[in-house]
């Protein structure tokens, strides 16, 4: 009769810790790499060429070019402007509104998750949808806003039709849609603030304005710079809703840095160019948040 032979000591025939964990995280890295770092290391690669999606044959190296021409075009440098402009305002008003949102509600006792829920709406919604639902809306015939103004017995108003209110219309859709993403994160904060700061307060006899200076806002300043974070970063990039609502017009005055790479993309089929743009917008952020993470990093030691 044949006999097993042990196993050798020191070895397993089963897969240790470490290969099983090797073993089920390979499909998932390996997806990540295919569905993120190959696109941008091809990106990377497109933009010192001259490729353009529509034209055959083999794409020239150009080098640096791209990367010229865009820092010294004053095209770009009015894009980055208004894309500023509109990362400043939207996300200074939907802070400063969804501060103040979750700052009331988290003061009541009844009915707060109720207006929490009902807060929390618009940020449910698809940018589509929100788009072409405020399209409507601020029409300059037949909107609902214009109709109100004209039964206030107030003129109306060419919303997304004039240069000077399409980007506060832009701004102000925007921050509609994503000022509860400021007011939930704030009233996580405001939420998680002990009440017995708050009682030792009160019995020292301190006003309701010291006590929100001195303990409130110092406590919840780090949680709502970092939500200020994500929205600028999301801001930096929109597309949807300039395409939806004002296709960059009147003429280039709602074109941010995004919109314009599309049209640099699939209008004009520069493909080397738009990757070139894509490049920087990634170093932008990159850097820029960087920077503000070192912020915080010496906020939070202070």
């Amino acid at each position: 009769m044949a006999s097993a032979t042990p196993p050798a000591p020191g070895r397993s025939s089963r897969l240790s810790d470490r290969g099983l964990a090797v073993a089920f995280t390979s499909p998932a890295l390996l997806l990540l790499l295919a569905m993120s770092v190959f696109p941008l290391l091809w990106a990377l690669y497109l933009s010192f060429t001259d490729y353009s999606a529509t034209r055959g044959g083999t794409a020239q190296f150009l080098w640096f070019e791209n990367y010229t021409a865009i820092l010294t075009s004053p095209q770009v440098h009015q894009r980055a402007l208004t894309t500023l402009i509109y990362v400043a305002g939207a996300v200074t008003l939907q802070t400063v509104l969804g501060f103040t949102i979750a700052y009331l509600i988290s003061r009541r006792t009844h009915g707060r998750g109720l207006l929490t829920t009902l807060f929390l709406v618009p940020m449910m919604l698809s940018p589509v949808v929100v788009g072409l639902f405020w399209r409507f809306m601020l029409d300059a015939q037949f909107g609902v806003i214009n109709s109100m103004l004209g039964s206030l017995g107030l003129g109306q108003v060419e919303w997304l039709t004039r240069q000077r209110t399409a980007l506060i219309s832009l701004i102000l859709v925007d921050t509609w849609q994503w000022t509860p993403f400021i007011m939930l994160i704030a009233l996580a904060g405001l939420t998680a603030v002990p009440k017995y700061l708050y009682e030792a307060a009160a019995i020292d006899r301190a006003s309701q304005w010291f006590q929100f200076r001195t303990i409130t806002l110092p406590l919840v300043w780090p949680l709502l710079l970092i939500a200020v974070l994500f929205r600028a970063i999301e801001a930096f990039r929109l597309f949807d809703l300039v395409y939806i609502l004002t296709s960059g017009g009147p003429g280039v005055s709602t074109e941010t840095l995004s919109f314009h790479v599309y049209k640099v993309a699939f209008l004009g089929f520069n493909t080397g160019t738009a990757s070139a743009y894509g490049i920087l917008m990634v170093l932008v952020v990159i850097v820029l948040t960087q920077l503000y993470l070192r912020y915080l990093n010496k906020l939070k030691e202070d």
